[in-house]
């Protein structure tokens, strides 16, 4: 059975993704069992003593001056979760939610939390079992963490709410007893302990970034398929040029054309059939460079994220001290969340002006709109409108979320970071840049067999076959968006990229 087994410290993007898309196992790395134990000791320790302890013994957000005895502590963490699930809109899809499941289990068996481990227990189970809670997708402001959306993770545990089981949407108690999972009482500290961070944000997150490096692969493949069906100038992707301006990003985007490029009798060099390249040709390795070093700066941020300790309070077993504090807010991924939108807004937004040079036959030197008997024919022209599109709309998306703040709980939680709307938007994004990708290589394939093809590059020529194997060249018009969906779905399929790789190596 496929397991991943964590201990809070060494958790990744690519563990992630087996555990959220791969329906792999959760595992407890022994070495957290103590931790856990010991911190669950000092909260009782505090409870029986009546300490003044933050969502322990008070209220919370402005609510923390109100003491709460004992005998109502349990009373106290269930009228927590009740009341903070406030999500609306649709539910987060099975793959974010699994994420999220696993990133709270991660952050909580470092041993700050104070939580049992048989409540965790019950988390994890959930996850083996495949009860997921239905999740909303809008309602948190990302900081005191995403409070709403993580409330609505735990109502199936108290046997409330509602989750997904064996593909039935069913009641949280129903879901539990299917699937033969005990329900939780929770106790002092243990439902603030499961809602006070920041992992709905970075779930959707570290999904984003995984497809973002996917992406980036993919972009530098069909550009490559474009640049031959334009006879690019290969002078320009060079690597003597390259070395002048060392960003790692603009250098691998290089080394990636040049090998996907070889052998190619389609590429031109400088001088034979014009001087220079337009932009959207010659600075793929700047542009796409640029995009990717600003991906491997978010997943630095992500990966840190997913192993730190954002609830409050926190609990230091040494000491036996508890300290109020603010890792809950979610300022890190929503301004990591932003600065991606920005680098995949680019990515579609110099892929529609290759489309762009293609079915302008004043650009190309083929038939209009790329299709014979043009004028009978539209061929590929509303191709381009739908990518420009999409990447209009990206430009609307890519307004920082993390700009806005919005006071909550009588000005206690006075900015908010905004992190979880990022984060969701960056997924918008991303989905449209897959689009516009997949638009710009039926161009590219369509635009060849019009060019006549004289010898392909040795990983131009597989992707070329793999379309032109579903997707034969266009002779008159026909339904678009039936294509446009099959090549989004060739992409999407991870297929390209992995043949590619096999033929010419790792592409960074």
């Amino acid at each position: 059975m496929n397991k991943v087994c964590i201990d809070g410290n060494n958790l990744t993007i690519e563990d992630v993704i087996k555990v959220a898309r791969n329906f792999f196992q959760v595992d407890l790395d022994n070495s957290v069992l103590k931790k856990i134990d010991d911190s669950r000791k000092v909260v009782d320790k505090f409870v029986k003593e009546e300490k003044i302890v933050y969502g322990v013994t008070t209220g919370f957000g402005e609510l923390c001056n109100i003491f709460i005895s004992n005998d109502k502590a349990e009373i106290l963490q269930r009228n927590l979760i009740k009341s903070h699930a406030c999500g609306v809109g649709n539910p987060l899809d099975i793959e974010t939610v699994r994420a999220i499941m696993l990133l709270r289990v991660n952050s909580l068996i470092k041993g700050y939390s104070g939580i049992r481990l048989s409540t965790l227990n019950t988390l994890i189970e959930m996850i083996n079992k495949k009860v997921h809670p239905v999740i909303p997708e809008k309602g948190s402001l990302g900081a005191s963490g995403d409070l709403a959306p993580l409330a609505h993770m735990v109502l199936p545990m108290i046997g409330e709410g509602e989750a997904y089981y064996n593909g039935e949407r069913l009641s949280g108690r129903e879901a539990m007893i299917l699937a033969d999972i005990d329900t939780v009482d929770l106790i002092a500290k243990e439902g603030l302990a499961l809602i006070n961070g920041t992992q709905v944000m970075t779930a959707i997150a570290a999904l984003n970034i995984y497809d973002s490096i996917e992406l980036s692969k993919i972009a530098d493949i069909v550009s490559s398929v474009t640049f031959e069906s334009l006879n690019g100038i290969i002078d320009a992707f060079d690597e003597k040029v390259h070395k002048l301006r060392p960003h790692k990003g603009q250098i691998n985007t290089a080394s990636n054309l040049r090998r996907i490029l070889e052998n190619s009798n389609m590429v031109s060099r400088q001088g034979q059939l014009r001087v220079q390249d337009a932009y959207s040709l010659r600075c793929i390795p700047q542009v796409h460079g640029a995009s990717k070093d600003s991906i491997n700066y978010v997943k630095d941020v992500v990966e840190t994220e997913m192993n730190s300790v954002t609830d409050n309070p926190l609990i230091f077993t040494n000491e036996e001290e508890v300290i109020s504090a603010g890792n809950f807010h979610g300022q890190p991924i929503a301004l990591s969340m932003d600065f991606l939108s920005i680098a995949l807004s680019e990515i579609a937004n110099i892929s529609e002006r290759r489309i762009e040079r293609m079915v302008n036959p004043t650009l190309s030197g083929l038939s209009p709109f790329l299709i014979e008997k043009s004028g009978l024919n539209s061929g590929f022209m509303l191709v381009q409108y739908s990518a420009a599109s999409l990447v209009s709309e990206n430009k609307i998306l890519s307004h920082p979320a993390s700009v806005d703040s919005i006071p909550s709980s009588a000005n206690q939680e006075d900015h908010v970071s905004m992190g979880t709307i990022a984060a969701r938007k960056t997924r918008n994004i991303l989905n449209n840049v897959r689009k516009v990708l997949a638009m710009e290589l039926l161009c590219a394939c369509q635009a060849l067999d019009l060019r006549g093809i004289k010898g392909l590059g040795k990983g131009t020529k597989i992707v070329y076959e793999m379309i032109r194997e579903q997707i034969p060249k266009i002779t008159e018009d026909k339904i678009m968006y039936v294509d446009i969906n099959k090549c989004e779905e060739i992409l999407k399929s991870g297929n390209v990229v992995k043949e590619v790789e096999k033929e010419i190596g790792k592409l960074e």
